[in-house]
Formats: structure tokens, sequence, C-alpha cells
């Protein structure tokens, strides 16, 4: 997802949206424990957008 997106976002999509990466990181963390992960760029790419979330959150003054 480009940031240019998600600054024309409300709040409460990006707070949803954070909360389903970070349900889906968490997932992945556990598939990559069990030896299920194949594709291991995921972790990165779930990481990142989490950050860009949380970065656009803090830009719009929004406590986390």
């Amino acid at each position: 997802m480009k940031t240019s997106e998600l600054k024309n976002k409300p709040v409460d999509d990006l707070q949803q949206e954070l909360l389903a990466l970070g349900k889906a990181q968490f997932s992945l963390r556990m598939q990559l424990a069990t030896q299920q992960l194949s594709n291991t760029s995921q972790l990165k790419k779930a990481r990142r957008n989490i950050a860009r979330i949380k970065t656009i959150l803090t830009e719009k003054g929004v406590q986390q």
C-alpha cells in the first residue's frame, strides 16, 4: 500500500487496518516458527506497512 493512499483514509479506517495487520503479522510469525512460511518477505512487508500506518496516525495527531 502506498503512503498517499493511506493519507487520504480516515483515522478509523487506519486504526482498523493497523489491527488487521497486527493480527496478520502474528500469524506470519507463528507460521515462521512452525516452518510453514514459504515466503519470508511477507514479514518485512507487514512490519513496514504497520510502521507506515503508525507514522501517518502520528502525523494526524492520534494517540495510539
